[in-house]
């Protein structure tokens, strides 16, 4: 199966959307990969999946997952499509089947992200009030943009995309990482995840391959070259 008919698939993660993966994404295009960012919606981590394998099977041929932060748990699940052929973890969470964010980082001390947590009561359709989860907008530019220029990070604090508190606590229906090959990128100066979450996930997927990048949280933005190197060495174990 050649790599070059391998469409890559960037999972963006909460608190931001797919122009987060802005740097990696022009490269991999100027390298002429077939490349798709779609929107993660934020709301739960089955209705996030959905929407992802839906557009995964929406493609004609082989797809490569890469996912960041979030994204790595939705990629997780979403992996388990047909057409899936590899995960490319980013600064990701690396779940386990019946296992959930919160129960992953509860085994490991806080990140600098969790003081910093915002929760803002939104409405949904079933009449209960959902709960959004941001990141002080003061805190923002050191906890989650770190690496940034200010302008940039403010602007991102100013525009990010919330979390919806029901995802924390949904566990994972499946784990692709069981039955497709992974890669992994560890963001060894990231202060929105311990890396040890990241370390301890990608050692328990058994994957190919881990990176140490020392790097923040937003990787993909601080060190592009480098993220498209682990996504471009993917495709070529891929075949």
């Amino acid at each position: 199966m050649s790599s070059s008919a391998t469409t890559i698939v960037l999972v963006h993660g909460a608190f931001a959307d797919a122009a987060s993966w802005a740097p990696v994404t022009a490269r991999l295009l100027a390298r002429g990969h077939r490349v798709l960012a779609p929107p993660v919606y934020n709301r739960s981590l089955s209705a996030d999946v959905a929407s992802i394998r839906a557009v995964v099977e929406s493609i004609s041929g082989p797809v490569l997952l890469v996912g960041h932060s979030y994204g790595g748990a939705v990629i997780t699940v979403a992996g388990v499509a047909d057409n899936v052929v590899g995960l490319v973890y980013v600064s990701g969470y690396a779940l386990d089947e019946g296992e959930s964010l919160g129960q992953l980082q509860g085994g490991f001390p806080d990140s600098d992200l969790a003081a910093n947590l915002v929760y803002t009561p939104y409405p949904t359709e079933s009449g209960e009030p959902g709960t959004d989860v941001s990141v002080d907008i003061a805190a923002f530019p050191e906890v989650f943009a770190a690496g940034l220029d200010s302008a940039t990070a403010r602007v991102l604090a100013v525009s990010q995309r919330p979390l919806s508190a029901f995802a924390f606590g949904e566990t994972a229906s499946a784990a692709a990482w069981k039955t497709k090959p992974g890669w992994g990128i560890v963001s060894s100066a990231d202060r929105t995840i311990n890396p040890e979450v990241e370390r301890f996930g990608y050692q328990r997927a058994g994957l190919r391959s881990v990176v140490e990048i020392d790097g923040p949280h937003l990787v993909m933005r601080t060190h592009p070259d480098e993220v498209v190197g682990v996504i471009v060495d993917a495709l070529a174990a891929l075949g």
